[in-house]
C-alpha cells in the first residue's frame, strides 16, 4: 500500500496528499475506465487520441486516453483540431472530426451473436467504416443517426456531419437506407454521394462527389500518420498530440517533492486538456517525490514534439521524453 510521511499537523498538507493519493489509485485503474485485458472483448475501445478530448459518463467529465473501454449511454466529445478513432466489438471502427460530440447507445450482442450499436452525433462529423477488420466478425445492426438523418448500416464505409447549415450523410462505399421525417425513406447504393437535409426543410436529392470532396472528408476524421512538411509559424504539428494505445513514449512535465506544487502542474496540464498522472516515488529518506507525466505517445518525435507545445502552453521548463 502507499504510505506517505507523517503529517506536519497542516491541514492543507494533509489534505494534498490526500488527493494525491486518490489520483494515485485513479492511475492503477480503480477509477477510471477499465483498459481492455484479455478477456472478452470489449463492446467499445478508444483506439488512438488526438488530444484534447473528453469522456462523459453519467454527467462525468475526464480526459480520454487510448484503451479505455466505453460503455452503453458513454459520450465522446473531440475539441479543437482534435480527432478520436473508437474500435468497435464488431471490428468496424469509428472516426471522430474536431468539434464532435457522439453518444453511444444500444450497445451490446442480441441473439445469433449480432452486434448492435446506435451512433447518435448531436454535433460534428464522423466515419463509420468496416475496413481491413470487416473479415473478422459477426453480423451487425449498426444505426448511425446524423442529426435528424437516420442511416441502417449492415456492412458498409459511411461519413456523416451535422452543423448549423443542415445534416449531411455521405456513402463512401457499399449500401444504406437513409431515413428522415419529412420525406420517404431513401435507399443509397452508389457511392460516392452525399443526401443532405437543410436545417428546417426536407432533404435535397442525393449527389454524386468527387474523388476530391471524398479525400476532404476522409481527412476531416483521420488520425495523423506524420508530422505536415510545411508547419505555419507559431504552431505545432497535429501528430504532437497523438496517442494511441500502443504509444510507448512519455512526456515528464517535472518531478517536484511538494504536494501542492505537484497538484498544481496536475491542474494545470489538465485544464489545457493533457491527460496527465501524478507518480509517486519513494526517495531515499522517508519522503516522497511526484512525477507528472503524460504517456502513450507512439513516437519519440511525437513525444518531444509534444514536450515542446506543453512548455508553449503551460510556460514551463522544456519536459522530458522517456520510453515505457
Amino acid at each position: 500500500m502507499l504510505e506517505f510521511p507523517p503529517s506536519r499537523g497542516r491541514k492543507e498538507a494533509s489534505m494534498n496528499r490526500h488527493r494525491i493519493c486518490t489520483l494515485f489509485a485513479v492511475l492503477a485503474g480503480s477509477l477510471l475506465p477499465q483498459a481492455a485485458s484479455a478477456g472478452p472483448a470489449a463492446d467499445a475501445i478508444v483506439d488512438g487520441v488526438l488530444m484534447p478530448a473528453w469522456l462523459e459518463r453519467r454527467g462525468v467529465r475526464q480526459e480520454l486516453t487510448p484503451g479505455m473501454v466505453l460503455q452503453n449511454r458513454d459520450r465522446v466529445i473531440s475539441g479543437p483540431a482534435a480527432r478520436v478513432r473508437i474500435r468497435l466489438g464488431d471490428g468496424s471502427t469509428v472516426g471522430m472530426a474536431a468539434d464532435s460530440q457522439l453518444d453511444l447507445n444500444a450497445l451490446g450482442v442480441r441473439a445469433e451473436q449480432v452486434f448492435t450499436a446506435a451512433l447518435d452525433v448531436q454535433q460534428g462529423a464522423v466515419r463509420f467504416s468496416t475496413g481491413a477488420f470487416a473479415r473478422y466478425h459477426r453480423q451487425r445492426a449498426v444505426n448511425l443517426r446524423v442529426g435528424t438523418l437516420t442511416a441502417g448500416i449492415r456492412g458498409t464505409d459511411v461519413w456523416g456531419r451535422a452543423d448549423a447549415q443542415g445534416d449531411r450523410i455521405c456513402l463512401l462505399e457499399g449500401s444504406i437506407a437513409v431515413l428522415h421525417p419529412l420525406a420517404e425513406a431513401q435507399q443509397m447504393d452508389a457511392g460516392p454521394s452525399c443526401y443532405l437535409a437543410p436545417k428546417g426543410a426536407a432533404p435535397t436529392p442525393v449527389e454524386a462527389i468527387t474523388a476530391g470532396d471524398l479525400a476532404l472528408l476522409a481527412a476531416q476524421t483521420a488520425l495523423p500518420t506524420a508530422p505536415p512538411l510545411a508547419v505555419p509559424t507559431g504552431t505545432l504539428p497535429a501528430a504532437s498530440r497523438h496517442a494511441t494505445r500502443s504509444g510507448r513514449w512519455a512526456v515528464e512535465l517535472a518531478t517536484l517533492d511538494n504536494e501542492a506544487a505537484t497538484l498544481s502542474l496536475y491542474d494545470r496540464a489538465r485544464a489545457a486538456g493533457y491527460p496527465v498522472r501524478i507518480m509517486p516515488r519513494a526517495t531515499a529518506g522517508s519522503g516522497y517525490d511526484y512525477t507528472v507525466r503524460l504517456t502513450q505517445l507512439p513516437t519519440q518525435s511525437d513525444a518531444a514534439a509534444l514536450a515542446a507545445q506543453i512548455a508553449q502552453s503551460l510556460q514551463i521548463a522544456l519536459p522530458i521524453v522517456v520510453h515505457h
